[in-house]
């Protein structure tokens, strides 16, 4: 048996190490994953610009202000590696790619949660919630409607709206979280995260910001 450790114990441990290193450079740490694919072990860490707003409107330029761009990535790599190398965390060769989190980012920490009330959110739940007629739902795509409990994570709930009725499920047994983007904003020039109460959904579309999703820092670890 292989004594390496989990992919999910080395993304908390990964987490504990690359957050304040994120946060002293100006930026939020958004979400890591470890994952195996064809090429061998990658880890993606995804950060934003600290304390950026989740309505932000198109500035002078045309384009939503404060969203991290190919050298904000580039700088954190040289951080982050720099960092990893000397605590070692991952035993084995892995590939590090640190990446903005896109339009449609991802909501991992209650924080997160929080700060993106309003928005459309798809959501996949490790473990199920009972549903009226006693089974299970993991899967929910609808309004983030709030967020109860917040002061302890472990224990804090996520309120969902989908189809005018509310759901309520734990954060910390969220597997995927992702935000839906308005394309209609988006195609505008701003983030589109967050909707106001009568606005439609929009239609699917691509972020035309340079630099917005982009990886940097592709490097292998050994």
């Amino acid at each position: 048996m292989s004594n390496h450790p989990s992919p999910q114990a080395l993304r908390q441990r990964v987490w504990q190490l690359a957050e304040p290193v994120c946060a002293h450079a100006g930026y939020e740490l958004v979400d890591v994953r470890f994952t195996l694919e064809q090429g061998g072990w990658v880890l993606r860490v995804f950060i934003d610009v600290a304390d950026a707003p989740a309505d932000a409107v198109p500035g002078p330029d045309g384009f939503a202000p404060d969203l991290v761009d190919l050298d904000d990535c580039e700088r954190m790599s040289r951080e982050l590696s720099a960092t990893l190398d000397v605590a070692d965390p991952i035993p084995q060769a892995y590939s590090l790619e640190v990446s903005s989190p896109g339009i449609d980012r991802p909501l991992v920490t209650v924080p997160h949660f929080q700060r993106f009330v309003g928005a459309e959110v798809k959501v996949t739940l490790e473990r199920g919630v009972p549903t009226p007629q006693g089974s299970e739902r993991k899967n929910f795509r609808g309004v983030l409607d709030g967020v109860d409990g917040a002061e302890d994570p472990a224990t804090a709930q996520a309120r969902i709206l989908v189809d005018g009725q509310l759901w309520r499920f734990p954060i910390a047994d969220v597997d995927v979280a992702k935000i839906v983007p308005d394309w209609d904003v988006v195609m505008k020039g701003g983030r589109g995260q967050v909707r106001t109460a009568d606005a439609p959904a929009g239609k699917p579309g691509k972020p035309t910001k340079p630099g917005a999703g982009k990886h940097a820092g592709k490097s292998p670890r050994h």
